[in-house]
Formats: C-alpha cells, sequence, structure tokens
C-alpha cells in the first residue's frame, strides 16, 4: 500500500501575507493539490496569523473533497478558533512566536494532563486528533495512553543531516517508534524537512501511513508547478513503497 501525502499549503498563504493582499490563493492551491491526487490538505493555524488564517480554514472545509488537517497549537485561545471550524483532524504542535517554522515535538510526556483533556475536548467533537512527536519509544507509549488518535513524527533531525552523514541511526529511530505505535493502535504519520531527496527512506517504513510535506512542494511548485510538484512527491513516495 503507498504511503498517503499530505500536502501543507501554508507557504502559499506566506507569500500572500508578505504585501497583506489576495494573492496567491491558498483555497485554490489546495484545490489543485487535490486534483493533482494529494490525499490530504494540512495548514498550520498559528496564534499569530502569519499565514494560514480562520478564513481559509474555513474555506478549505467547505470545498475539499479530502480530509483538512488543522496543526495548532494545544492553547485555549486557538482551540477556541480551530474547534468551531470542524476539521478532520488537528494534529497538536509545540509552538513559539520567535521560530521561523516548528522546531521538535511535543513533549507529550510533560504536559500529559492537558494534552488529555484537549484530546477529549476535541474528540467530543468528532475532530481526530494527532500528536507531533520526535520518534521516542517513551513519547509514543504516553501518546497512546492519553488517547490520541495518531503520532506524527518529526523528521526534522533526519531531514537536517549534513551531506555525508550517516542517517541509519535517525532512520532505526523512526523505524522502531512506528513499529511502537503501529502496534499500540495509533496511526502513523511523518513529516517535517521531507524533499524529493530525502523522503524515500522515509516512505519506505511499512508502518507510515501519510507523509506530510509543505515548504519543499511549493518551492520546487515556484519553478514547475504545484500539480507536477505534487505529483513528482506522489511517484517519489510510490517508489519508494514498491
Amino acid at each position: 500500500m503507498t504511503t498517503r501525502l499530505g500536502v501543507n499549503i501554508d507557504h502559499v498563504a506566506t507569500l500572500r501575507q508578505a504585501r497583506s493582499g489576495q494573492e496567491p490563493e491558498p483555497v485554490m492551491a489546495a484545490l489543485l493539490a487535490q486534483s493533482a491526487g494529494a490525499h490530504g490538505i494540512t495548514v498550520h493555524l498559528r496564534a499569530d496569523r502569519r499565514h494560514i488564517q480562520e478564513r481559509d480554514v474555513r474555506l478549505l472545509r467547505e470545498v475539499l473533497s479530502v480530509p483538512l488537517n488543522v496543526e495548532c497549537a494545544a492553547s485555549p485561545d486557538t482551540l477556541e478558533s480551530v474547534v468551531p471550524l470542524k476539521p478532520h483532524w488537528v494534529t497538536l504542535v509545540p509552538e513559539t512566536r520567535e521560530e521561523l517554522t516548528t522546531q521538535g515535538g511535543l513533549d507529550v510526556i510533560f504536559i500529559q494532563g492537558h494534552l488529555r483533556s484537549v484530546i477529549r475536548e476535541l474528540r467530543s467533537s468528532d475532530i481526530r486528533v494527532s500528536l507531533f512527536i520526535d520518534p521516542q519509544l517513551d513519547q509514543v507509549k504516553m501518546a497512546s495512553r492519553i488517547e490520541a488518535d495518531a503520532v506524527e513524527f518529526n523528521t526534522g533531525v533526519y531531514a537536517d543531516l549534513p551531506a555525508g552523514a550517516d542517517p541509519t541511526p535517525e532512520l532505526d529511530r523512526l523505524r522502531e517508534s512506528a513499529r511502537l505505535a503501529a502496534r499500540l493502535g495509533l496511526k502513523v504519520l511523518a513529516g517535517h524537512g521531507l524533499n524529493l531527496r530525502n523522503v524515500g527512506p522515509v516512505a519506505a517504513i511499512p508502518e507510515i501511513f501519510e507523509l506530510n510535506i509543505g515548504h519543499s512542494i511549493v518551492g520546487r511548485a515556484v519553478l514547475v508547478g504545484l500539480d507536477r510538484a505534487v505529483q513528482e512527491m506522489l511517484g517519489a513516495i510510490a517508489e519508494a513503497r514498491a
């Protein structure tokens, strides 16, 4: 079975917000990605609204025929905005205003009590919940105990390895964590920093259900168009699973 591809369109909105205008339209980008074969669309509704806005999430929920996944912090203010929009999935992520992009996974063990209550709130609204975590066995076990539906493994350490570095230790961590998560009944996703050059070994991990990829696809789309960029990534994923 081929790993699914979720396309993150945040950086289409980043370009729009650079001039506080109306172009490019992230909702149109999502529809183009969907028509090119994307299995889902992901957006990150940040507290500072630096790219995606509530308006985008509302429209995406109305027009998409594939699942919509909203990444957000597990904060009361953000959840108050997200829950009424009824995305199919919410992925809870750590977030600070100073970061350019998400820097690491949630410490599920440290904030387990808070996360447990947030998960219950979201699930009571028929929203499934994924936790963005580093590939660590103790984090996986706690994600299962607090009744998350899925985990998304942070592939940033793997993706940021310097040229010539041995990726085996990081890939082994991902494989071992994915096996455990699957045994515990969690859906397994992964993402962060993946591109056409490095996606293959991660896509080849059999337990991984979906990869969420944004920056590299949007960057490639500037040169070749979004439909081709999505199809190239789908092809790379399929080749890795063949």
